[in-house]
């Protein structure tokens, strides 16, 4: 099977040849090629390049364009820090919605304009003619609550849940809007799964989620699938109280990050969701030995059972030595 076979198999019947490879890689792959991560952050062919270099170095099943959440905020207005060798960030003292009353004024970015989004979008098309229909070409967006922090400021977020209801729906309403032609422009240069960041949500308690967050998450995720292609839902941190809601989204693959056991999202979201997880990064990945990962991966197997996939709770870090991650290849080629 290709890497595109593997996973879709893997989604719609639970089995295939071998187990499917998807880790996140991001400052782990612009080390591969001897890149500071700003030029992997903001050229697309350096970022390109890395992915490709992983893949093949490690037997990866798909490439991502996932590089840093600030691509939408930027084109936005949002200001943004750069550093040399680490991720951009927003300038939360600066937030482009500091004033709440600008999102009435605000204007959908273009995701084609010469921005940092159609950046990531190059990055796809170079991905899809280089490797698209054997791997996934996966491309990615912001969810409504790690996108709304981005624009608005995450603590000032979290105040806005009790001082202004109205308003987190009317910012969230934006931000789907955006992130639904984001995704489709990505899908239009060959994206076959897009993946859903919205690592905020991890912070707002069950009840706020349930109410604010989980509707609109639905919302993008329903519009992504209706493009025709594969969803990917990854929301960093402890998932543990939502996990049930998580699985009634309707993404194709659920991430989980260490903080919430496999077991427990298998239990919650039921036998035929597709989990992707979940070590964590730092602890086992990076510190620990190619055994006791490979142990530690046949342990998720279990715990996940058939619609598996696998991968580390987020991104595999930078300094990971190489037969750390050979060993994840390891297992899922030599199990199913």
């Amino acid at each position: 099977m290709t890497g595109l076979e593997r996973v879709r198999s893997t989604i719609t019947t639970g089995a295939s040849d071998c187990l499917p490879l998807m880790p996140i890689t991001m400052m782990f792959a612009a080390d591969r090629i001897g890149q500071p991560y700003r030029r992997y952050a903001t050229d697309y062919r350096v970022l390109a390049e890395a992915q490709l270099r992983v893949a093949e170095q490690f037997d990866f099943d798909y490439v991502s364009v996932i590089s840093d959440p600030a691509r939408e905020a930027s084109d936005c207005g949002a200001k943004i820090r750069y550093f040399d060798d680490q991720p951009p960030a927003i300038d939360e003292e600066n937030a482009l919605l500091t004033d709440k009353t600008v999102l009435a004024t605000l204007r959908q970015p273009d995701p084609l304009g010469g921005g940092r989004m159609h950046d990531r979008v190059k990055a796809v098309e170079l991905l899809t003619s280089r490797i698209g229909g054997q791997k996934i070409v996966e491309g990615w967006v912001e969810g409504p609550c790690a996108q709304g922090a981005d624009l608005r400021g995450i603590n000032t977020l979290m105040l806005d849940f009790f001082d202004d209801p109205a308003f987190i729906n009317e910012l969230f309403g934006f931000v789907i809007e955006m992130e639904t032609q984001f995704a489709r422009v990505q899908v239009q240069a060959g994206a076959t799964l897009i993946g859903i960041g919205d690592a905020a949500a991890s912070l707002v308690g069950p009840e706020l989620y349930r109410e604010f967050v989980w509707p609109w998450e639905k919302k993008l995720v329903d519009n992504v699938r209706a493009m025709g292609v594969l969803t990917r839902l990854h929301i960093c941190g402890n998932t543990r109280s939502v996990l049930a809601e998580m699985g009634q989204i309707g993404a194709d693959i659920v991430d989980l990050d260490y903080f919430s056991p496999i077991g427990e999202g298998r239990a919650a979201m039921g036998p035929h969701q597709t989990l992707l997880g979940n070590m964590d990064p730092v602890r086992v990945i990076r510190n620990q030995t190619p055994q006791q990962i490979y142990e530690a991966t046949a342990a998720c197997h279990r715990e996940a059972g058939r619609h598996f996939i696998v991968g580390a709770g987020c991104e595999i870090p930078r300094g990971t030595a190489d037969e750390n991650v050979h060993a994840l290849r390891r297992y899922a080629r030599e199990n199913r």
